[in-house]
């Protein structure tokens, strides 16, 4: 189970990178690649939502059928036992989260950065045209 865990922080760290580089000041030269490379693997990583869902789940359903801890009628090993797995699911729909918005940020960043090329160009046009 920790290789899913593994794969959803690698594509979250990528996405994170890809809307960093193209949001980078200071590189008009290689922003035209990045968006093209960015936008054929939109669809790729659109297969993260689904798998954040399952993830999800897994989450779920481990904690409906997590045994309870209460009181004095677990031991200490037990307790401490339980408070990680609390802190574990805690922190994996935290990567959900974040693989999720980034994929959001990543696809809007994206789209605007596309639209902003093809507004240029219409200018551009428009200027030569005068």
């Amino acid at each position: 189970m920790a290789l899913e865990w593994v794969v959803l922080g690698y594509a979250a760290a990528a996405e994170a990178i890809m809307v960093i580089l193209l949001t980078m000041p200071g590189l008009d030269a290689l922003r035209k690649g990045l968006v093209a490379v960015t936008r054929n693997l939109l669809k790729p990583f659109l297969s993260i939502i689904p798998f954040c869902l399952f993830l999800l789940m897994d989450i779920y359903w481990k904690y409906e059928t997590r045994p309870s801890c209460d009181g004095d009628s677990c031991t200490p090993s037990e307790h401490l036992r339980h408070q990680k797995s609390i802190m574990k699911s805690q922190r994996n729909a935290l990567l959900i989260a974040s693989a999720l918005v980034f994929y959001w940020i990543l696809y809007s960043v994206t789209n605007l950065v596309v639209r902003i090329e093809q507004l240029n160009q219409r200018v551009e046009r428009l200027k030569n045209k005068d």
